[in-house]
């Protein structure tokens, strides 16, 4: 009962303590911490972990190191706001992987990338043909900057000129073969609707359909279950088992 008390206590000023020190160390999106980041909050937060259940040692040893740990965090980011070359080494730097259509094998070869992972990163950018790159740079966090030659960049309204209605964030009308009734009703849609548009994707049963979805701009997308793909295109770059 002892140490079940000492535990929540323990656990309470962990908690505040991350909470603070959270606070102090400022917040980042989980997708722009860098390396350096990422290894200061799992040891942060494996000290309080420990602080909250290492029954066998006295608290006060580990508070000193979850502040200590705190404090050189909040240190490193002073110091990196202030003095760029000490960035340059804490946090990284932008480096080229990709320059001029060319890919930068050294480049890749220091950062420990390889093709493969190049390719994947471009797909992610919704870049499916790397003769389309002029430029690609891989940030500090790890993420994939991306320039396309300029015959490839996409023309938007404003380089003609015209002006473009929004067209607003997609509604779920069917999810999963099952059809929103709520989501037809604030659209001023009716199921009878609905099956009209269905029939012209040749679909008789809404339990045809994975997802609809219509935009307020009057945008409707539709997936099937059965989509008749004779075959799927293999993007991976070796046999394996799968």
């Amino acid at each position: 009962m002892n140490e079940g008390l000492v535990v929540f206590v323990r656990a309470i000023i962990a908690f505040f303590s991350l909470l603070i020190f959270a606070k102090i160390l400022g917040k980042q999106q989980i997708s722009q911490l860098t390396f350096f980041d990422y290894v200061l909050g799992i040891t942060i937060g494996s000290i309080a972990a420990t602080l909250t259940t290492d029954l066998s040692s006295r608290a006060w040893p580990h508070f000193i190191g979850l502040f200590t740990w705190a404090f050189l965090g909040y240190l490193m980011e002073h110091i990196t706001l202030k003095w760029r070359y000490a960035a340059k080494y804490i946090e990284g730097e932008p480096t080229i992987v990709i320059m001029n259509g060319k890919i930068m094998e050294k480049a890749l070869k220091k950062m420990k990338y390889t093709a493969a992972d190049i390719m994947g990163l471009l797909r992610i950018k919704s870049v499916f043909d790397i003769s389309q790159v002029d430029f690609a740079i891989i940030e500090p966090n790890g993420q994939l900057s991306v320039l396309k030659k300029p015959e490839y960049e996409n023309l938007t309204p404003k380089d003609m000129s015209i002006l473009k209605a929004p067209s607003g964030i997609s509604t779920e009308l069917i999810y999963d073969g099952i059809l929103i009734h709520e989501n037809l009703r604030q659209l001023n849609k009716t199921e009878k609707w609905i099956m009209e548009q269905l029939k012209m994707y040749e679909v008789k049963d809404i339990s045809e359909v994975f997802l609809a979805t219509l935009t307020p701009s009057g945008s409707l997308y539709i997936d099937k279950y059965n989509d008749h793909m004779m075959k799927i295109t293999d993007i991976g770059d070796y046999k394996g088992p799968y």
